[in-house]
């Protein structure tokens, strides 16, 4: 009876996980259409509505505290847990993202549309894609996929070396211009650290399946 008891709290916590991830993708399409648009509406609805995946994160971490307390799990059951308190942490972050990208086009919605020297488009799609995949990987329990986001964030730290190359050259010309460029700069900045969440939550996702750490590049 205790054995069936624990198997169902797992898939609870396995739903509750799964559904905080389907509410983080939503702030993060909303914080992208944001920048697509610069609409400052969608923009204040992501950070007002940032309230919901802080309390979702905190509800999942004491399930799993308290199964942890409860059963003492070990081997594959531990791993589970152990990663998906790291997953968890990783989308609130993702969902912190998703609210500073919010608020830079926040401040830079006024501007004129030919200000904005950077192309937002590919390095979105690819954070987008990357955090899909990671949860993909986690719904499945596929390495394959997950291994596959490992590689693509790479292609995102590219793009955003390259939109620093241009906001400095930009900063150069017209220093006047230095506050504008630095929110553009910042926006660049948190799709790359989104992305670099969604790769921590691949790596967890191996972790669990294959009990292997591939941090660090150590894959």
């Amino acid at each position: 009876m205790a054995v069936k008891h624990f198997h169902r709290e797992l898939e609870k916590i396995k739903k509750m996980i799964l559904a905080l991830g389907a509410l983080v993708e939503e702030r993060v399409r909303m914080g992208i259409k944001a920048i697509e648009d610069k609409d400052a509406i969608i923009a204040k609805k992501v950070i007002s509505l940032d309230y919901e995946i802080d309390e979702m994160e905190v509800e999942v971490e004491e399930e799993c505290l308290k199964i942890l307390a409860l059963y003492q799990p070990v081997a594959v059951d531990l791993r589970f847990l152990i990663a998906v308190i790291k997953i968890n942490n990783d989308l609130e972050r993702i969902g912190d993202e998703a609210v500073n990208i919010a608020e830079r086009v926040e401040i830079i919605a006024g501007h004129r549309s030919g200000d904005v020297i950077l192309d937002y488009t590919l390095m979105a799609e690819k954070a987008e894609d990357m955090l899909k995949k990671s949860l993909d990987a986690l719904v499945n329990l596929d390495t394959d996929l997950a291994f596959r986001v490992l590689i693509l964030d790479d292609e995102v730290d590219r793009i955003n070396k390259e939109n620093y190359d241009k906001v400095k050259h930009s900063i150069g010309k017209d220093p006047k211009q230095m506050g504008f460029l630095i929110n553009l700069l910042l926006i660049s900045r948190h799709l790359e650290r989104l992305a670099d969440h969604a790769t921590n939550i691949a790596e967890e996702v191996i972790y669990m399946i294959e009990g292997e750490i591939v941090r660090h590049g150590n894959f």
